[in-house]
Order: structure tokens, then sequence, then C-alpha cells
């Protein structure tokens, strides 16, 4: 099972992205979607995706709004912004590209 310390750099923050493109999140909800849909092969843990979040705040690519929990807890939601959907949009084709590029030297193409 992968952890976090496992993912390749930057590979955090595009999974944070894609997670967000569907719905605004708020940070335990990107964790468990991740941890979800990668059937518990990815979790993230508080001290990677925080500073992720904070990271691509900074940087313009999602922005946090306060509001209630399915709990009725006050928590942030993440949502994409504009600029986020097209960092998220040029990091899927680099990361197609790299994949495919890798699959080629794995099968010894």
């Amino acid at each position: 099972m992968a952890t976090s310390t496992d993912l390749l750099q930057g590979t955090l923050d595009l999974l944070i992205l894609k997670t967000l493109d569907l719905e605004p999140m708020h940070g335990w909800g990107i964790a468990l979607r991740i941890q979800q849909v990668s059937k518990e092969a990815l979790q993230i843990g508080q001290g990677s995706l925080y500073p992720a979040l904070h990271r691509l705040e900074y940087k313009g690519l999602i922005k946090a709004e306060w509001g209630a929990s399915d709990n009725n807890r006050k928590a942030k939601y993440y949502s994409l912004t504009r600029t986020g959907k097209k960092q998220l949009d040029a990091e899927l084709e680099n990361w197609d590209r790299i994949a495919g590029a890798i699959a080629l030297v794995l099968k010894g193409a």
C-alpha cells in the first residue's frame, strides 16, 4: 500500500486538482475520495494534504470558503479556480505523455 511519501513529487497536487474537478470538498473529503477511488491504495495523511492545499491555494489553483460539513461542523471547502482547471488539463496531458513513455520502457520497446 502506497502512502503519500511514496507518491512522485507533484502527483499529490494532481490528485487533489482532479478530485476537486468533480465538486468542492473539504480536506477530509478530498483525502477520503482519493482513498476510495484508489481502492485504498493511496492514503493521504494530514501532514501531506494540508500543506498541499495551502500551496495550491497560494498559487491560485484552488480557492477556499468556509461552510458547514455533513455533521454540521465548520469546515473549509476547496474548489478549483479557472486557472486550476487549466493547470489540471495541462498536468493530465503531461501525465499521459510520461505514463506512455514509462510503459514503453517497462515493456522493453
